[in-house]
């Protein structure tokens, strides 16, 4: 692989295939999904699909409607280390248990903290881990998706939502704001008017008007919620999580940069692929007209 292409791919890369962690820095070589497991308390993790190559993150707080405690989202952050480090995960899926994705923070936690409290400690600050996977995310809204929880929807790369989802940016009525991305990926996603809408008012939005603004990719019945979501992972996780990885740093570009640095970004990452074994058997494999077998590299 050449220079430029080490340069363009190497971090994602490292998190991805399990160099690194964000968490300690350190080599994770043979972390795996089981490792977090026995001592999770919010959340629960599943390995799924056929190939058992999807993990499934389930927030599990269902007497709370899964409301987003500290300690949750910090197991959050911590099994997407884990499942980031695993290479045979080439996809992840979000959701809640019971009838809620997430109805919001967990307000007991925070009514009592003051702004110096909340200032030093730059509260919030690690709950966007999901925000900077580099495997693709894609968020399963089975019911309320309320304040951080439609932060946490909208962190993820795709949203599929049961026809039930409800989704809403409610903290105006509680005399505080949205604090982990509601004012910022809100306005990029459905415009200025709608999300000043819903911030000003806290209403909340159905799942068909959610998808009709584009915030969500696509309304499925509540039973089949999960099945789709594992099926849309599994033809992800069947392409090259090096192409993935890199197809999904570019996407992401355009909602940070201008035009024309997205375009030069979205050039040189596609020329980097020319480094790489998957695209040259990707290409093969077409021409040759049979199915690829990619190798990550």
């Amino acid at each position: 692989m050449t220079s430029l292409a080490k340069l363009s791919i190497t971090f994602c890369r490292n998190v991805a295939f399990g160099t690194i962690s964000r968490r300690s820095g350190t080599l994770l070589n043979n972390i795996r999904l089981s490792s977090a497991g026995p001592n999770l308390q919010y959340i629960t993790v599943e390995k799924k699909g056929e190939q058992q190559n999807i993990g499934l993150i389930t927030l599990n707080r269902p007497k709370a409607l899964n409301a987003l405690c500290n300690a949750l989202m910090k197991e959050v952050s911590e099994t997407m280390d884990d499942l980031e480090a695993d290479d045979s995960i080439g996809a992840i899926i979000l959701t809640g248990s019971g009838k809620a994705f997430a109805a919001g923070a967990d307000i007991k936690e925070m009514k009592d903290q003051n702004f110096a409290h909340v200032f030093r400690s730059n509260f919030l600050a690690h709950w966007d881990r999901i925000a900077y996977a580099c495997k693709p995310v894609i968020a399963a809204v089975n019911g309320y998706a309320l304040g951080g929880g439609c932060e946490l929807a909208m962190m993820c790369d795709i949203i599929y939502a049961s026809e039930t989802a409800k989704f809403g940016q409610p903290e105006i009525i509680l005399g505080t704001i949205p604090g982990a991305g509601g004012t910022q990926r809100l306005t990029r996603i459905v415009g200025k008017s709608k999300a000043m809408e819903m911030v000003l008012t806290g209403m909340q939005i159905t799942a068909e008007e959610a998808e009709k603004w584009g915030l969500v990719s696509k309304v499925i019945p509540p039973d089949q919620l999960l099945p789709e979501a594992i099926k849309l992972g599994e033809k992800i996780a069947s392409l090259s999580k090096l192409s993935v990885a890199m197809a999904k740093e570019a996407v992401g570009h355009a909602y940070e940069t201008t035009l024309q640095e997205g375009l030069k970004i979205e050039k040189r990452m596609f020329h980097s692929t020319f480094a790489t074994d998957d695209r040259r058997e990707g290409m093969t494999a077409f021409v040759d007209k049979r199915a690829p077998k990619f190798t990550d590299s």
